[in-house]
């Protein structure tokens, strides 16, 4: 069986480097907010182009501490709008909501899957004050119209980058560091997972990044001294170690990602399947490889019969899951048909030929 993600063996190339950091995490004796996190926070925000880098518990945690930090600089305020796509994954909806703010859904891009600039301006009141820039399956969302309408209307610009680790434009401006802020998953699957749940705010904004701080531990501006309500939202320490060590091998796993996304590009030839839109650069790390098929379960099936996973990111669409009644009547025909038709097939740093290659051939056959 060609497995959709062997977690395992991606991880297993780390393994003599992580077995070093746990040592020295034992014997530091210091396992919360210790060295290790501050080191990965200063080699991320170096990686990404950012002045600040913040570990945090998890990519929900960090989108709703960017928003919960703007609220206490008083920047946002409790109803304003956000401007979300509306085919993301419902965190990053469920992080507006938690806030106290409210999501607007914006279609998608039916070839890039990502928000589409028209229909923000569509959907632009005086009620908006965010744009929240989802990199979804890792291509960097058209940030060039996007940032324009965010400064020609005085909006902020908040970044969901946890699927585009390393993505970058042309200028090599890195996902992280195009808006006023960003979040981070480093979710296992993750192009850069850890072995646990952990995450990241990326911001060149100093004011928000020492609030985001204090939030992230209890609202704390040093021990027992609270400055705020906050939250426990820290990086893990042996986590953040673990993300150092696979940091350094990114931009490669990128390549190979992109590499296996090339052959499915070149190769799949089957008028069934519509191919995602990719021009090439390195503005898109392939997190995921989504196909559009329109008899869904059929196709999978017919991948498990012949010993392929494949996935579906996502089933449902946020605003048809009950979680978010009061949407589910919304009409969102570009949105909906991508959730019923999308299905991920296999895509990782660590695939062999011979597997890109079975796929292929199945994929060309059905």
């Amino acid at each position: 069986m060609i497995k959709f993600l062997d977690l395992h063996k991606i991880n297993a190339r780390f393994e003599s480097q992580f077995q070093e950091q746990f040592q020295q995490f034992l014997d530091s004796g210091h396992y919360v907010l210790g060295n290790g996190v501050s080191q990965f926070e200063t080699n991320f925000a170096a990686y990404c182009g950012s002045n600040q880098a913040i570990g945090v518990s998890n990519g929900l945690d960090a989108l709703l501490l960017i928003f919960k930090g703007y609220l206490e600089l008083g920047v946002l305020q409790k109803g304003d709008e956000v401007l979300v796509p509306a085919n993301t994954y419902i965190a990053s909806i469920i992080a507006i909501i938690n806030s106290g703010l409210k999501p607007v859904f914006v279609e998608p891009n039916i070839s890039t899957f990502n928000i589409e600039p028209l229909a923000i301006k569509e959907q632009l009141t005086p009620k908006t004050k965010a744009i929240l820039a989802v990199h979804l399956y890792g291509q960097l969302c058209n940030m060039e119209a996007i940032i324009y309408m965010c400064k020609t209307h005085n909006l902020l610009l908040i970044e969901d980058a946890a699927q585009a680790h390393g993505a970058q434009d042309d200028n090599d401006v890195r996902a992280g560091n195009f808006g006023d802020a960003a979040a981070f998953s480093f979710y296992p699957s993750k192009n850069l997972g850890a072995l646990g749940d952990a995450g990241a705010v990326t911001t060149n904004n100093e004011e928000l990044a020492t609030v985001i701080k204090q939030l992230r531990n209890y609202g704390t501006s040093s021990k027992y001294v609270n400055e705020r309500v906050g939250f426990n939202n820290r990086l893990d320490e042996i986590q953040a170690r673990f993300l150092d060590v696979k940091l350094q091998s990114l931009d490669s796993d990128n390549d190979k990602r992109r590499a296996v996304a090339k052959q499915y590009l070149q190769h799949i030839e089957n008028k069934k399947v519509t191919l995602p839109y990719y021009n090439g650069t390195k503005n898109h790390v392939f997190h995921l490889f989504v196909v559009l098929v329109q008899n869904r379960d059929a196709f999978i099936k017919y991948l498990k019969d012949n010993g392929v996973e494949a996935a579906i990111h996502y089933p449902v669409a946020p605003h048809h899951q009950n979680a978010l009644k009061k949407y589910n009547t919304l009409s969102l025909p570009i949105t909906e048909k991508i959730h019923r038709n999308c299905v991920s097939l296999p895509i990782s740093p660590v695939m062999e030929a011979f597997e890109v290659e079975r796929i292929i051939s199945l994929v060309n056959a059905y």
